[in-house]
Formats: C-alpha cells, sequence, structure tokens
C-alpha cells in the first residue's frame, strides 16, 4: 500500500510547502494545555508522543520515566474514539507498560473521547458561526447569503468492517457530536442545513459513508451554491486539511456548480478549545490517584453529557473496546471466491504480473511471445 500511495503522497505535500504542520501544532497544543493547567494551579509536565512520526509514543514514554512521572493522564488528541486512532495507540501503551517493570505500577487514566465537553462543542460553534459572519481567518466575507450556506461536516473515514465487525463506536461518537454541535447552533439562531460525510478511505472495501466526494456531487447536482467545510474530526491543520479538504474537495465543489465555498480552521490553541482539554485533566485527576472508581460526570449544573466510551485505564478501556485485540480488518481485502472486489482486485495484480512476465520474456529471447505462440500454432494443427 505505502509503495502505490507514495507518489501520491510526496505531490499532496509538496503542494502545502513541502511539509505539515502537524507537529509543531501539537507541540504548541501541549504547551498550551501546560500554561491552562498552571492557570488552574496544576503544575504538570506534558508529554506529546505520535504514533507514527517523531516524537513517537516511545520516546514520551521513556522521558516520562526518566522525569520520574508517577502519575499519568493519558489525553488523545481524537475527539472521538476509535479502535483505530485513540484504540491503536492504547495498544502501544498498553504493550510498554506491560513489558517494562518500571512502568507497571505507573498510575494513570486515559479520557478517551472529549467529542461531548461543552467547551470543545462551544469552541466548534464559534468557528463555524464566525466563518458565516465572515469574521473569521482572513476577515473576509465568504458568503453572499450565510443563511443559504450548508453546514458541511467532513470526517476521517473508517472501513465499515470495523463498526460492524469489531464493535468500533466511532460513527456513533460521530454522529452524537455533529448532533451536538448543531444544537449549539440553533440555541444561537443559526437554522442552516448540514451534512455528515466521511473522507480519506483507501482500498477497495466500504469505507464509512456517505463519503465526502459522492456528497458534494450529490449536493451540486441539488443545485447548491453554498458550502463551508467542517473538519470535524481533526483538531490540528496538516495533509487532510490543508490538501484533500482546501485543494481536492474545493476544487470538486467548483466542478460540481457550488459557487461560494469555505472551510472552518482546525482548532489549534484555539483559548476555550484548550481551556476545556485543561478541565478535562483537572477533572480526571482524582481517577489517577484512585479516590474515586467510577468515570467522572459532568460538573455539577451543567449540561454536559457523557461520551459514550468512558474514562478508565488502559488495559479497562481495551477490555471493554477491544477485548480480544484483534487484527483489525484489513482496509484492502484479502482474497474472496466468486466476481467481488477483491477478486477484481487480485485479478488485476495477476493480470499486470502476466504481463510483466511477457515483457521480460521477450527482453531475453529477443522474440515475441505472441508471435511464438500464432507461428506454432498452425505447424501444431498439420
Amino acid at each position: 500500500i505505502s509503495a502505490l500511495r507514495a507518489p501520491k503522497s510526496r505531490e499532496a505535500y509538496e503542494s502545502i510547502g513541502g511539509g505539515s504542520p502537524l507537529r509543531r501544532i501539537t507541540m504548541e497544543q501541549g504547551e498550551a494545555v501546560r500554561g491552562a493547567l498552571a492557570e488552574r494551579g496544576v503544575q504538570a509536565r506534558v508529554y506529546v508522543g505520535m504514533r507514527y512520526w517523531r516524537p513517537f509514543t516511545e520516546d514520551a514514554v521513556e522521558a516520562i520515566k526518566r522525569d520520574g512521572v508517577d502519575e499519568l493522564v493519558i489525553l488523545p488528541l481524537y475527539p472521538q474514539f476509535s479502535i483505530s486512532t485513540s484504540g491503536s495507540s492504547l495498544r502501544l501503551l498498553e504493550q510498554l507498560f506491560r513489558e517494562d517493570p518500571a512502568l507497571r505500577g505507573l498510575k494513570h487514566t486515559v479520557i478517551p473521547s472529549w467529542y461531548q465537553r461543552r467547551g470543545y462543542v462551544a469552541a466548534m460553534a464559534d468557528l463555524i458561526e464566525a466563518e458565516l459572519r465572515g469574521d473569521g481567518e482572513g476577515r473576509r466575507r465568504r458568503f453572499s447569503n450565510p443563511r443559504a450556506v450548508e453546514i458541511f461536516f467532513s470526517a476521517h473515514g473508517v472501513p465499515q468492517s470495523y463498526v460492524e465487525e469489531a464493535g468500533d463506536p466511532y460513527r456513533e461518537e460521530m454522529e452524537e457530536c455533529v448532533a451536538l454541535i448543531m444544537a449549539e447552533l440553533r440555541a444561537r439562531g443559526v437554522r442552516n442545513r448540514h451534512t455528515l460525510a466521511y473522507q480519506s478511505r483507501v482500498g477497495p472495501v466500504e469505507w464509512l459513508k456517505p463519503y465526502t466526494d459522492d456528497s458534494i456531487r450529490e449536493l451540486g447536482r441539488g443545485g447548491l451554491q453554498q458550502m463551508l467545510a467542517v473538519p470535524v474530526s481533526f483538531v490540528s491543520e496538516h495533509i487532510e486539511t490543508l490538501e484533500e479538504i482546501d485543494m481536492e474537495y474545493r476544487e470538486l465543489a467548483e466542478e460540481s456548480g457550488i459557487r461560494e465555498w469555505g472551510r472552518v480552521p482546525a482548532l489549534g490553541c484555539n483559548a476555550t478549545f484548550i481551556g476545556d482539554l485543561a478541565d478535562a485533566v483537572v477533572e480526571a485527576l482524582p481517577y489517577v490517584e484512585g479516590l474515586a472508581e467510577a468515570a467522572p460526570g459532568p460538573p455539577p449544573g451543567s449540561a454536559q453529557r457523557q461520551p459514550l466510551v468512558p474514562q478508565g485505564r488502559v488495559e479497562d478501556l481495551l477490555d471493554t473496546y477491544d477485548e480480544e485485540r484483534r487484527v483489525l480488518p484489513s482496509p484492502v481485502s484479502v482474497w474472496k471466491w466468486g466476481w467481488t472486489k477483491s477478486a477484481e482486485t487480485w485479478n488485476g495484480r495477476a493480470a499486470m504480473l502476466a504481463v510483466i512476465v511477457l515483457l521480460l520474456s521477450e527482453a531475453a529471447t529477443g522474440e515475441s511471445i505472441f508471435g511464438a505462440l500464432f507461428s506454432a500454432a498452425p505447424s501444431a494443427g498439420r
């Protein structure tokens, strides 16, 4: 898969300046959360660990050991929980905690998702409202008729099998997340229509639907003229916002007849958002220290809802949502008999292999294998 996708990925990164700002923004978010915790009277170290790039999760864990940390709050920067995102990181942490005697007694708790928190919902609504009014980033009025703008939530997709076979709660949390943001906007008098779709699919298998590109085409065919894209599962600008949404989907929207386009920026270091993350950490501290047994409820008098995936220790969360620690269904189908997408994929690969073999044979012998076959046919018939 990586060999096939590398050229396209290289081209995509070149289109946004040769690299992603994700690492820089994430480090800034970590420092901002540390500062917000200090303002709340909590002196804490903040460590950033990434799954597939530096600083790796393993690097962060080594720093935690080196600094002698004995109480840890694990805060994934994914608003919604998925076994393919937060779950993947939790599996790695479980392995590191189990294999290293120095980590086995580390007191910790995980905040698996926070899409339902009032601060996050309010921050998202603020950004959407600002773009509709025309006083968001760039301070330019984007829409001639803000009330007619379609609010288009584009979320990162996962294979359908993750939800149907592995019990991933991602889709349910995403749908609830969008409903909460729209409820907040309705309370502010914003009555725009909205769509939720899923982007970034790869391979021939079914991913969560509707797909972002299909939805854009359908809205364009229906006569939609104005669209505001909202990257609802991303809190930092990176390749999937700067290139996939800003370039690919914007171009598709224009080709589909959508004349006016806008995009809500990722949250980044938005003050309301950062403050809410710090509050989530503060609320989680009693559960690290063993002073509470159940997942924390919302603050007194708050309308905040509980997440679908409750807070807990790494192994407890995995025992509940990933009990068998199964290898996740591949986004590229394995072989299946019959006329299936998998069969089409493998048939195509077999055909390509056959062509390569033929070309190599011709190069080695200097003779066309087709010519040899046809010239042999008459003699075989005599």
